[in-house]
């Protein structure tokens, strides 16, 4: 077997149906497009028509295959509907990748009931039912199937002014290993993947001049990461073969931030 070969029997997810819900955003999006690469066809899922059909426009264009399916991830139906549309038009669904999130910045006395739910609903909720809505149907399948959600350096270390999502993210571990225990003898792994700091819409305004310092000061590779950087993981852990026996657990592709201790 030839080195291609090998890897594609490793890593490759031809002929698999791929959803990435958050996929019209920066991280999303490069996970759609690593997956359109790798041979999947993906569902680019998210609320905006024209940026979802942008990514789908970016993923056909580098060579993969893929169309948009809306989802309001505040909204338990859009989840189903989803499900069911990918179900009915290609008769599977191999991989769901939890990637949509939002994030709202202040101090701890300032945290509003509004933003807190926002954060909570978008974070943790809206994966708690994609695991939900999505695993019984892989659970039925021959192969199983996969599902990554996104965790967070701040599901394990505090981060100043991001209360909420730092909740938020710290129960998608605890969620993502009791729906992994769940699922382990039904053919569904279940895992995450926790970015350390890369700049995207939901961050940018809490990346001040000081706070970037900081970040890079306790990150040994004194830098942010570039989206493309999380797919080799994702890859990995959404794998049939190379990532077969890896469920309830997490990768951190952060430059080094969480092993850092002062």
């Amino acid at each position: 077997m030839s080195a291609p070969d090998y890897l594609q029997s490793l890593f490759g997810f031809d002929g698999q149906v791929a959803v990435v819900i958050g996929a019209t955003g920066v991280l999303g999006g490069a996970l759609a497009d690593g997956l359109g690469k790798a041979g999947a066809h993906v569902v680019v899922s998210g609320r905006s028509p024209e940026r979802g059909q942008a990514r789908v426009d970016a993923i056909v264009a580098a060579g993969g295959s893929a169309e948009f399916i809306a989802v309001d991830v505040t909204d338990r139906a859009s989840f189903e509907s989803l499900c069911k549309q990918t179900v009915e038009k290609h008769g599977h669904v191999d991989v769901l990748v939890n990637c949509a999130g939002v994030n709202s910045a202040s101090s701890y006395e300032e945290v509003k009931d509004e933003d807190w739910d926002r954060v909570i609903d978008s974070n943790l909720k809206a994966v708690h039912w994609g695991c939900q809505i999505f695993a019984p149907v892989m659970s039925a399948q021959e192969h199983g199937g996969s599902i990554l959600n996104i965790g967070s350096v701040t599901s394990h270390l505090p981060l100043s002014r991001v209360f909420a999502y730092s909740a938020s993210k710290a129960a998608v571990l605890n969620l993502t290993k009791n729906v992994a225990r769940e699922y382990g003898e039904r053919k569904v792994r279940v895992n995450a993947l926790c970015p350390g700091f890369f700049p995207a819409e939901q961050n940018r305004k809490i990346l001040s001049e000081e706070r970037v310092a900081k970040i890079f000061g306790q990150t040994p590779m004194n830098r942010f990461g570039e989206s493309d950087e999380l797919i080799g993981a994702a890859l990995l852990l959404c794998s049939r073969a190379a990532g077969s026996f890896i469920t309830g657990t997490e990768i951190y592709v952060d430059g080094g931030f969480t092993g850092m201790r002062f």
